[in-house]
């Protein structure tokens, strides 16, 4: 008798301390963002900039036009195997890091789930092979052009605004004047 209440007591503990971790570790995502990553664009020019990353490290992009109302980059078209989708387990306990503008969403879509921000799916580059780096800057490619989702613009002082680094916000570009607004809530 006494052996079986040892073994039922070990059982319990064993599986509270499984549900337990599978709690924590299923339901949580945070887009990081990289304080230095090497952002290379396609005239081969490297920067140091903030970009948002994945919890391994790995910069994440956006592509002009595409949203869930218009996917451009899909598994049929052959895009998933160049720019894999962000994907969460679930929809809850998403959170960013400070400095990254939108919120953070997702898009239930061919049997999982994508992450979104400000709406736009969010992907990773293949070509990508270590943290903190980003060389799918400025890719034309799957009806649009790609971008590493960099820290929200810098505000100038009076009469409008300007941005540094990389143009990564969650909406397409639009022209204000002779310049190209790429943070149009900002302009």
């Amino acid at each position: 008798m006494r052996r079986h209440l040892i073994l039922l007591l070990a059982g319990l503990v064993g599986f509270s301390l499984a549900l337990v971790a599978g709690i924590a570790g299923a339901k949580s995502f945070t887009l990081n963002l990289a304080k230095s990553a090497r952002v290379t664009n396609q005239s081969g020019t490297t920067k140091h900039e903030k970009v948002a990353v994945t919890p391994r490290g790995f910069a994440v992009y956006w592509l002009s036009g595409d949203s869930a109302a218009h996917p451009k980059c899909t598994s049929t078209n052959g895009c998933f195997s160049f720019w894999p989708p962000v994907k969460v387990t679930s929809a809850h306990r998403l959170s960013e890091a400070p400095g990254i503008k939108g919120k953070l969403g997702t898009w239930r879509r061919d049997g999982f789930m994508q992450l979104t921000l400000g709406g736009h799916p969010l992907y990773r580059f293949s070509v990508d092979k270590r943290p903190d780096a980003a060389a799918g800057e400025g890719v034309h490619g799957f009806g649009g052009v790609w971008h590493v989702v960099s820290e929200g613009p810098a505000r100038s002082g009076s009469g409008g605004s300007t941005s540094t680094g990389t143009t990564s916000t969650m909406s397409n570009p639009t022209t204000t004047g002779t310049t190209t607004c790429a943070y149009p809530p900002y302009c």
